[in-house]
């Protein structure tokens, strides 16, 4: 069966690389109707934060990740790590070592293979180094080779490699020997993850045969770049994924942008979530890095704001922005919110956008885009449109006054007998309501959005105008 994780470490946030990297592998198990599991793998006890762990939780859980099985918690399993470390040792496939451990720590610029002076001390105390096997780590020409699942066949020489530490001094496991046990002790069948781990490879492997491990499959995703073709930075986009969320990206949209930024099905650009796990497999990623396009992340989530219902999306704004959004509303009904959102929906980029705009419009402009108010209402050169709109707009209150029915098709009807019986174009009447009810003339239809205001609250937002002019 194919058994997959994610594993991250809690010492920040979730980041775009690393939620590509749980999408890719959380399809994979989908598509092959597999297990997708998470580990968290905080053993580096100085950085790792219970809120951290707690955030990656939470963007899983907003993206619709779920894994299939506990999560598995490294620091739960110290006295695991200890039975394999044991086993190593008593068959002298590691040693002690008591050499500064900043030896290995240094910069890659100064760093000088170990000089394995330790090997042969028997000593029973200190950091553990794996030790290399002899019949390889003595051949020039040694390697470790193995096939790659995104970028084919790859060769490490192993005169690059040295007795490696696998455990500090006070007995935590590093990160490469940590990886390999709970890897084998999960039955992870393939091992998904970013490139920036295709150098750990060649040290697990030979930990995979220090054990006699099956060895799983490797694929490593390319890079997210940024425009300069370099690694993403955080003054290119906003990395943390929660960033997102609170700028009012939709999820699904993430998902669908993520997934697209290095993997392809012909010319498709958006999918269901239904559909990614049908079509997603690993043959499909490129090789190179993709580079990361806040716009066309944009653009895709207009697509899903457009296809979204007015209840979907409030929904989210109350899940994801504010949770009493709702409390806030002092003129606006559920209804007449839902009414809203479906009549601007189409007209903004993200979610925040929508909801700020619906909340304003709850309120009575305080004041007027001047330039449209000169041009509309209270024009300079009298040729250039009729300068009777004071007249024209208290003739609209008394006509909405007397108007039965409140609804788009009958306001409609009354502006244009009003713009038929001044002989006027609609922009003349239209641009100073929109003036009136939104302090811009910037809206969807005027009738629609006339017809989801009270009409009381409608005539006392036009006869401020008239006030004002």
């Amino acid at each position: 069966m194919i058994r997959v994780r994610y594993a991250p470490s809690p010492t920040g946030s979730l980041h775009l690389g690393s939620l590509r990297s749980v999408i890719f592998n959380w399809l994979f198990a989908r598509h092959h109707h597999g297990k997708f599991l998470l580990r968290i793998e905080d053993t580096d006890l100085g950085r790792s934060r219970p809120e951290h762990t707690t955030a990656i939780y939470t963007a899983l859980d907003w993206m619709g990740i779920t894994w299939d099985e506990p999560v598995v918690i490294q620091s739960e399993r110290t006295a695991l790590y200890q039975q394999y470390l044991i086993k190593l040792l008593a068959e002298q496939k590691a040693y002690y070592c008591n050499c500064p451990v900043s030896a290995d720590l240094a910069t890659s610029t100064d760093y000088k293979i170990y000089d394995r002076i330790c090997r042969n001390k028997n000593l029973t105390s200190g950091a553990i180094r794996f030790k290399l096997p002899a019949d390889i780590s003595t051949n020039n020409s040694a390697s470790i080779n193995f096939t790659d699942l995104v970028y084919g066949p790859i060769s490490f020489d192993l005169n690059q490699l040295d007795d490696f530490i696998i455990a500090r001094a006070d007995g935590t496991p590093m990160y490469n020997f940590a990886v390999v046990i709970d890897d084998h002790e999960m039955a992870i069948s393939h091992i998904i993850r970013g490139e920036e781990h295709l150098s750990n490879t060649p040290k697990q492997i030979l930990l995979y045969q220090a054990f006699d491990f099956k060895l799983p499959e490797f694929a490593h995703l390319p890079l997210i770049l940024g425009r300069d073709g370099r690694k993403l930075s955080k003054r290119e986009a906003a990395v943390a994924v929660e960033d997102y969320r609170l700028k009012g990206y939709l999820a699904d949209a993430l998902f669908n942008y993520l997934v697209r930024l290095g993997w392809s099905h012909g010319d498709q650009e958006i999918f269901t979530k239904l559909e990614l796990i049908e079509f997603f497999d690993l043959d499909h990623i490129g090789k190179s890095g993709s580079i990361f396009d806040l716009d066309k992340l944009t653009w895709v989530n207009t697509v899903y704001l457009k296809n979204y219902t007015a209840q979907q999306l409030l929904d989210l704004i109350i899940r994801d922005l504010d949770p009493v959004y709702l409390t806030k509303f002092k003129l606006f009904q559920a209804t007449q919110i839902l009414a809203l959102i479906d009549l601007y929906k189409a007209r903004v980029k993200v979610l925040t956008e929508l909801a700020e705009i619906i909340l304003a419009l709850d309120q009575a402009p305080v004041s007027y885009d001047q330039a449209e108010l000169v041009k509309w209402v209270t024009p300079d050169i009298a040729d250039i449109i009729n300068t009777n709109t004071k007249t024209q707009l208290a003739q609209l209150i008394s006509n909405w006054e007397a108007l039965a029915n409140w609804s788009a098709p009958e306001i409609l009807a009354s502006i244009k007998q009003l713009c038929a019986d001044y002989q006027i174009a609609m922009p003349q009447i239209a641009h100073p309501i929109r003036l009136a009810l939104l302090g811009h003339t910037a809206s969807p239809s005027i009738a629609e959005l006339l017809a989801i205001f009270p009409k009381t609250e409608v005539i006392v937002r036009i006869q401020n105008i008239i006030n004002y002019i």
